[in-house]
This record gives structure tokens, C-alpha cells and sequence, in this order.
């Protein structure tokens, strides 16, 4: 696994400017936790959508793919929840599930060195 430094500092400021608009436009108590999570959720998925690459380029490929699949379910859940009223937990648990999917698919991706 090799990190790309410049795409994976675009893809963090990418990440920081959506999260950015996450917070300006949302008027909840909870703003801070979805601009928070937004940029977790988004910046993990997009650095490794664009900033890493594998040994294998097969392996590459399909984590780029799920990556680029979960970037925009994170995108798509945040907006979702940015429209209405939410619980913390209901937020945590959602956003938490999707992450720990997420590294699980691509830990099996990766381990299966194809």
C-alpha cells in the first residue's frame, strides 16, 4: 500500500469543504457532529478512492470501486440526515455501521491478493 501525498491532500480539502457546507447550512443542535462525521466518513472513503495504491492492480481497482460506492452512500446518509431531525445515536450508529462495512470489504479485498 503506497499513499499518494498530493491527491490525498486534495481529497482531505475536498472532504473539508463539503463537511465545511454541511455545517453552514444545517440550523440543528446537532451541526458539529454531522460536519464531524461528514468529513470522517467522506474523507476515508475519497483518500482511499484517489490517494492509495495496492501492489496489485486488480486489488486497486476494487477498492477503488467500493471506496468510490461508499463515498457517495456517506454523501447520500449525510444529506439525509442533515434534512431532519436526528438523535446522536441513531447518527453514530448509522454512519459507524456503514464505516465498519466498509474497512470489512476492504480488509477481504485486500487479503484475498488477487
Amino acid at each position: 500500500m503506497k499513499f499518494n501525498i498530493i491527491t490525498t491532500l486534495i481529497a482531505l480539502g475536498i472532504c473539508g469543504l463539503i463537511a465545511f457546507g454541511f455545517y453552514s447550512f444545517n440550523q440543528s443542535e446537532n451541526k458539529m457532529l454531522l460536519s464531524g462525521g461528514c468529513f470522517a466518513f467522506l474523507a476515508l472513503t475519497l483518500v482511499a478512492t484517489i490517494g492509495i495504491n495496492f501492489e496489485l492492480p486488480r486489488t486497486t481497482t476494487n477498492i477503488r470501486t467500493v471506496s468510490i460506492i461508499f463515498f457517495l452512500l456517506g454523501l447520500i446518509s449525510n444529506l439525509i440526515f442533515s434534512f431532519i431531525a436526528f438523535a446522536m445515536p441513531v447518527y453514530v450508529m448509522v454512519n459507524g455501521i456503514l464505516i465498519l462495512l466498509y474497512l470489512l470489504i476492504c480488509y477481504l479485498i485486500n487479503r484475498a491478493r488477487q
